[in-house]
């Protein structure tokens, strides 16, 4: 049992503060890896005979995923704040070891600088994998709006280093000087920032009071996940109340949650198997060349990230909020039809009906993310959201893998 008296939910202090950590914790877990996507036409001046926008999300993605369905199996052993912080320790060591790269090799192509970008991407997925999933099961037991909150800061990420790179794309010229300048400047700010999410997440986040008692709540549950960070925000938790033997709850097993949100798996699944089969790479190297240039790709990338944004503040509005789960279904099924509709456009299409699409992309992708993600959990109790959390987030980056893998299908007969 804990040893502090639990507050009612309406009496407590620190909601607009967490939903903003949340937003801003949420920017760190993809903000370097959209920095690297953001400045691909950097890495493609620099390898442009390794196909940079594909290889880095092919490599990955399977670290991420591999580490997802270790962390997710042993969920209920993890020490969240642990796992948490070793994510976003990762993540500030990772953009900061680009930087050094880039430095030491004074921006110089090849082989050699090639491979230890992979290796860097790689460690990036070993830190997505910690952070996202970490977060999103600690945060299936609170409200909603902090689940929301936070993926609505991973889009942002995506919007704000676009909204970045056209900036510098406009200061700087198209040569490699200016390029290099440009990224220097992202690996910089992505340095300061995921340091910045270090101390939030380590001397904040905790210390909420909001915070604390969805945290006492879910130890008095029987959550072992949560005792660390309750002592960090000056909780201390009973042997009982860590292992929940004081209640008479039994937890479902990963297996039983599974078959009850089978549904919601496979909609996280096929929503980012669609989304990175067309993005990054389709959009960076298969759209033909038009009207504006080498700003083209720039262009569409940055719309897809402003509208995924968008979609993730779309379900705040309750009449537009998707809660059926037939509707959702509905929805990613018919979601597929973009596929045709891009390889057309592709083909025939004008660079404006692109931009649409690209838009729409984006906009569905955050839509169905945060109504998925924010109704799933509903019903159980504080261990068992999170273990559904790390589930879901384990199909999400499996359809990730699956769409990365599936991006090479667009080069058939283009020649490699």
């Amino acid at each position: 049992m804990v040893d502090t008296e639990i507050e009612p939910p309406p009496r407590i202090e620190g909601r607009f503060t967490a939903l903003v950590v949340c937003w801003l914790l949420g920017n760190g877990v993809l903000f370097s890896w959209n920095s690297m996507l953001t400045i691909i036409d950097y890495y493609e001046y620099l390898f442009p005979n390794y196909h940079p926008s594909r290889m880095l999300t092919l490599v990955y993605q399977p670290f991420a995923f591999g580490t997802i369905a270790i962390l997710a199996y042993n969920e209920a052993k993890q020490n969240t704040r642990k796992r948490n912080l070793i994510g976003y320790w990762l993540f500030f060591l990772s953009v900061l070891a680009v930087l050094i790269l880039d430095l030491a090799t004074s921006g110089k192509g090849g082989l050699g600088p090639f491979i230890g970008v992979c290796v860097i991407s790689g460690i990036f997925g070993i830190a997505d994998a910690y952070t996202q999933g970490g977060m999103i099961g600690d945060l299936s037991y609170m409200l909603p709006e902090f689940m929301q909150s936070f993926l609505a800061g991973e889009a942002a990420s995506g919007a704000l280093t676009s909204g970045l790179r056209l900036m510098t794309k406009a200061i700087f010229n198209n040569s490699k000087d200016g390029l290099r300048k440009g990224a220097i400047m992202f690996f910089v700010i992505s340095t300061i920032f995921e340091l910045l999410c270090v101390i939030l997440y380590a001397f904040v986040f905790p210390k909420l009071p909001i915070v604390k008692y969805y945290r006492s709540k879910a130890a008095s549950e029987g959550s072992k996940t949560v005792t660390a960070d309750l002592a960090a925000g000056g909780i201390q938790t009973s042997p009982e109340g860590a292992t929940g033997e004081s209640t008479q709850f039994e937890r479902k097993g990963k297996k039983q949650l599974l078959r009850e949100n089978i549904d919601y798996a496979l909609h996280m699944f096929m929503i980012y198997t669609l989304t990175l089969s067309i993005f990054p790479g389709f959009l960076s190297e298969d759209t033909g060349k038009h009207s504006l240039g080498t700003w083209y790709a720039l262009v569409l990338i940055a719309m897809y990230n402003v509208w995924d944004l968008v979609g993730r503040y779309v379900p705040l509005i309750k009449i537009i909020n998707m809660e059926s789960r037939k509707l959702i279904t509905t929805a990613v099924v018919l979601r597929f039809l973009l596929v045709p509709a891009f390889y057309f456009t592709a083909k025939y299409g004008t660079q404006g009906w692109m931009i649409f699409l690209t838009s729409f992309l984006g906009l569905s992708n955050g839509y169905l993310t945060v109504c998925v993600l924010t109704a799933a959990p509903k019903g159980y109790k504080g261990p068992e959201q999170n273990a559904l959390g790390n589930i879901l987030v384990f199909f999400i980056l499996g359809g990730i893998f699956t769409g990365v893998l599936l991006d090479w299908l667009w080069l058939i007969g283009k020649g490699w």
